[in-house]
């Protein structure tokens, strides 16, 4: 078996990734091929969160820019988070994980709510922790909940799996001569704008000297991070 660089991470996902090929909604063959990721990982002794968005189902700051009041869309994302919560919690459970979800806002039939010490002994027990709802406050987004979370949770880096491989200093898909970055400090990240994280997020893992990998969510690449070996973009140090 592998050592572990990291002990406890938080894994950060975008609502669109469970979308796979159809942009919307879930679909629960690229939900379990995740999950599998995510399991293989958690068998080697990891302690795992998780964050996930919703914007393959609601976004709240595209539909505000359309009239919708700021805060009302902003609950209906945290909604649509707690729906792809439950179908990751389904998934890997299936793949042999037991998973709890714990909302930050009060959802009792479904889920358990977020209390730290809650979520804390979870994970001790070797369950896997899926953080929904994001903060539970209008104005902030899933990446700045992932931010606090790996914080309040004691992780040792935050883990944004996405569906490209790194950190490029610019769209790889639009430019053919997009240059990635092996290492970046924070304060580069919010002056360039690369879009890691929003800034609120990047400041507070900054601030408590957080790193972030990014990655490619597929190729095993979550396990090779977590193992220490360079599959990405680490951002850290000024």
């Amino acid at each position: 078996m592998s050592e572990l660089k990291y002990k406890r991470v938080l894994l950060k996902l975008s609502g669109e990734a469970l979308a796979g090929e159809k942009g919307f909604g879930i679909d629960p063959e690229t939900v379990s091929h995740i999950c599998r990721e995510v399991a293989e990982v958690a068998a080697m002794g990891l302690e795992l969160a998780l964050v996930i968005g919703g914007g393959n189902i609601f976004r709240g700051l595209s539909s505000s820019a359309k009239g919708m009041d700021r805060s009302t869309a902003d609950y209906m994302g945290m909604l649509a988070t707690i729906l792809n919560a439950m179908a990751v919690q389904d998934a890997l459970e299936k793949a042999g994980c037991p998973t709890r979800v714990l909302s930050a806002i009060a959802t009792t039939e479904l889920c358990e709510p977020y209390i730290r010490r809650r979520a804390l002994r979870h994970m001790e027990k070797g369950r896997i922790v899926i953080c929904a709802a994001g903060t539970g406050n209008p104005y902030f987004t899933t990446d700045t909940a992932a931010a606090l979370r790996a914080m309040e949770l004691k992780c040792e880096a935050i883990i944004k799996a996405t569906k490209v491989d790194g950190v490029y200093d610019k769209d790889p898909a639009k430019h053919d001569d997009a240059v990635k970055f092996r290492s970046i400090g924070y304060e580069e990240t919010l002056r360039r704008r690369l879009g890691v994280m929003d800034a609120t997020a990047i400041t507070l893992a900054q601030e408590n000297h957080m790193p972030i990998i990014v990655c490619s969510m597929d190729g095993g690449n979550i396990k090779r991070v977590i193992c220490g070996e360079d599959a990405g973009t680490l951002v850290e140090g000024d």
